[in-house]
């Protein structure tokens, strides 16, 4: 009798047959990070989505980041494990709203987080991620007014590093980074003296200006894994501790539970399985398909954004 494949065993095999590459992001469950050909954060993703060779895009994210590798390949085929699997970002700024407010502002300058629908970006001047939003906002001319959207932690943050003043922020927040309470970050740093703390932009302000280093996903695991320091509270996702323990594992990582879940995971992300990503390989289900014109409209502030070094 033959031996039945593992799941991963059938996976793998799909991946050949498919010409696929499996690109995941770091808040994905472990399995699905191990069997990745990229991991990454959303920068990351976009440019490899950008840069690889085959006819399919298995994307371990959530649904925005699969439009984003649709928009810069038109002509592959791109699936998700989980049709379902959105953000709250997204949900938080539909794309009439910012239609409404481009006829009335048609001078300002309209920069939107990556964490936005398809349409949203096509409305959109220039995109940005967690990593590079500082430097996009200061590559944009002082005299021009800006909207920028939809974090109003990271766009609060930005404004902040940036200086700048004629800037108005969309009023979205992320459910996992948005609800970090800084009482609990105060009773894990009094449970952990030494460690250093690391946050994403996404959090709140008090947690921020209680933070060692802010910055992106994959900014937060570089800094850690390159510090002289042995303990860190981690103010993001939990899916990084995966590279975390990988990349370091003579360090220490604590995670701190936020106010939704009591937990530090986005429910989004973790709707991914290995039997739905097997499932989107065989299937080519569930596929993104975008119409020309949107892609096309699309394609102009995420390039915008990739031009910048």
């Amino acid at each position: 009798m033959l031996a039945t494949k593992t799941l991963t065993e059938e996976i793998c095999d799909l991946k050949v047959e498919r010409r696929a590459v499996l690109l995941a992001h770091h808040y994905q469950e472990a399995e699905i990070q191990e069997l990745a050909d990229w991991v990454g954060d959303s920068l990351e993703l976009a440019r490899k989505a950008r840069d690889f060779d085959g006819d399919v895009i298995a994307f371990c994210g959530v649904w925005f980041m699969a439009e984003t590798a649709k928009v810069l390949n038109p002509n592959r085929i791109v699936v998700v494990p989980d049709r379902n699997a959105s953000c709250s970002l997204v949900d938080s700024c539909p794309a009439e709203p910012v239609r409404a407010y481009r006829r009335l502002h048609p001078d300002h300058v309209i920069v939107s987080y990556i964490n936005t629908s398809i349409e949203v970006k096509a409305e959109s001047d220039i995109l940005c991620t967690s990593r590079n939003a500082v430097q996009v906002v200061n590559s944009i001319p002082l005299d021009k007014t800006i909207l920028f959207l939809p974090d109003q932690n990271l766009g609060n943050y930005v404004q902040q590093q940036t200086g700048r003043q004629n800037m108005k922020i969309w009023q979205g927040t992320c459910i996992v980074h948005a609800t970090f309470p800084v009482r609990r970050l105060i009773a894990a740093s009094e449970a952990h003296p030494g460690a250093k703390i690391v946050a994403h932009p996404e959090c709140p302000k008090a947690v921020l200006d209680m933070a060692d280093f802010v910055g992106s996903t994959s900014a937060i695991i570089n800094w850690c894994v390159h510090s002289p320091a042995r303990e860190f509270i981690v103010m993001t996702e939990s899916g990084v501790g995966h590279s975390l323990h990988k990349l370091a594992p003579e360090k220490k990582f604590y995670f701190v539970a936020n106010e939704n879940c009591n937990c530090s995971e986005c429910p989004y992300m973790r709707m991914n399985t290995l039997e739905k990503l097997r499932d989107a390989l065989l299937y080519l289900e569930p596929r993104v398909d975008l119409t020309g014109d949107l892609m096309r409209r699309a394609r102009v502030p995420l390039d915008r954004m990739l031009a910048l070094k």
